[in-house]
């Protein structure tokens, strides 16, 4: 996989994937930049939740799942000394639909846990999840 990453001034930089898809990315004004994209470490939270969250869908349409609505909660956690890595993750995803059953969509988040997203398995931090249901919360 290659990416171009490009400079355009103070601290944004356009990175360009080989899906020729870009993203600008920006500091804060405090260190320098101008706010006009999301800072780095976001992007990854971002591309995590991204990976897992096609996982999931792709995983609970083959179990014949109806989603009507899916969208996921990130928390993170950084140490305080540089590179002030991720410590902690945890995603909770939020389905709803008529009939979701617990077991197939905790299979799910599982298995984009412990197998499948690539993005989760490349970070070194300690990724915990959990999940509802139509409003009903449930741990992994």
């Amino acid at each position: 996989m290659k990416m171009n990453v490009a400079w355009k001034g103070n601290m944004a930089f356009e990175g360009t994937g080989q899906s020729g898809h870009s993203v600008l990315l920006d500091a804060a004004p405090q260190v320098g930049g101008e706010n006009k994209g999301p800072r780095p470490m976001e992007t990854v939270l971002i591309g995590l939740g991204g990976c897992t969250g096609m996982d999931v869908v792709s995983i609970l349409k083959k179990m014949r799942q109806d989603i009507e609505t899916f969208d996921m909660e990130i928390d993170a956690e950084r140490a305080e000394e540089h590179p002030k890595r991720f410590t902690k993750i945890h995603i909770n995803y939020k389905l709803t639909g008529p009939n979701l059953v617990e077991e197939k969509v905790r299979k799910a988040v599982k298995l984009t846990q412990e197998t499948y997203c690539s993005v989760s398995k490349s970070l070194n931090a300690q990724i915990t999840a959990s999940f509802e249901i139509n409003g009903e919360k449930y741990d992994l």
